[in-house]
């Protein structure tokens, strides 16, 4: 692995349909620099041009579609190495069966012209055996979902962005102008003290410190909020486990401006330093 602060390339290769795409997607997300079917000759000179650039993580595929280029590659990783920039080399791999099931599902014709499929797949595995015994690893996606080819490279890659990954919005709303229509979990606060019915914080919003204060006055305010967020930071990972790429956590009041908003804010702190989320306020602003 690189030092932090150096330049990073990964290099994604290996057989035609074996998911070299979708785990490009997957360092995309990661934050990494991504183009798909790069010829190797190019490979130096890109990399030249992020050695000064803030983001010195770079994905490329590389693979059969580039056949005309694929013998140049031996000779770009050499001047790679020559140039002292560090790679690494992401195989990918998956079952004759597999494979032709994936092509027939897709339609998609394999790089490979003018030859059966399983003859097809079988010259390409000849053709990239060289590459393969080069890799610093290699994933068989057989029997890998999505979610889990992808959970699988950020634990080899970014392992400390297990948490990270997945987007978390939390929304505070007004029950009287109905469910957000894309919530996953909806918490209920009506029940906690409504500062509504108190006239100086009646025109307030629950941003504001006087209704904060209000709030956590009451012992079943802070008991509930402790007990949400226990079970938030429970779930998630388990969420993130099972590679879900978002969440929307709902809190809802009333009208959606004072109570809500306090949970919602507090829960967004508690959590905001562990997890990738941002906090909304939906209704707050409605009479």
């Amino acid at each position: 692995m690189s030092e932090k602060g150096a330049m990073r390339v990964v290099l994604i290769t290996g057989l035609s349909g074996a998911g070299k795409s979708h785990a490009l997607n997957c360092f995309e997300d990661l934050g990494y620099y991504c183009v798909d079917n790069m010829p190797p000759t190019l490979i130096p000179k890109f990399a030249d041009l992020f050695i000064q650039s803030e983001n010195k993580k770079v994905a490329l595929v590389c693979d059969m579609r580039g056949a005309a280029f694929f013998e140049d590659l031996f000779e770009a990783l050499q001047e790679l190495e020559v140039r002292e920039t560090d790679y690494e080399i992401l195989f990918l791999t998956a079952d004759d069966q597999v494979l032709i099931r994936r092509f027939k599902e897709t339609r998609r014709r394999h790089p490979l012209k003018n030859v059966s499929l399983p003859e097809a797949i079988k010259k390409e595995r000849e053709a990239l055996s060289a590459i393969r015994g080069k890799a610093s690893q290699e994933i068989d996606t057989s029997l890998l979902k999505p979610w889990e080819l992808k959970a699988r490279i950020v634990d080899l890659y970014e392992p400390e962005q297990r948490e990270k990954n997945m987007q978390i919005r939390i929304v505070s709303f007004g029950f009287k102008y109905g469910l957000p229509p894309d919530a996953d979990l909806v918490f209920d606060v009506r029940f906690l003290p409504n500062p509504y019915y108190v006239d100086h914080l009646k025109p307030l919003t629950g941003e504001e410190d006087q209704v904060k204060d209000y709030l956590w006055r009451w012992t079943e305010t802070a008991s509930y909020f402790t007990k949400v967020k226990d079970l938030l930071e429970f779930s998630i990972p388990f969420y993130v486990k099972e590679g879900k790429t978002s969440l929307v956590i709902t809190v809802g009041c009333t009208g959606g401006k004072h109570r809500s908003v306090v949970i919602a804010d507090e829960l967004g702190q508690a959590l905001g330093s562990r997890f990738n989320l941002n906090v909304e306020h939906r209704d707050i602003n409605k009479n």
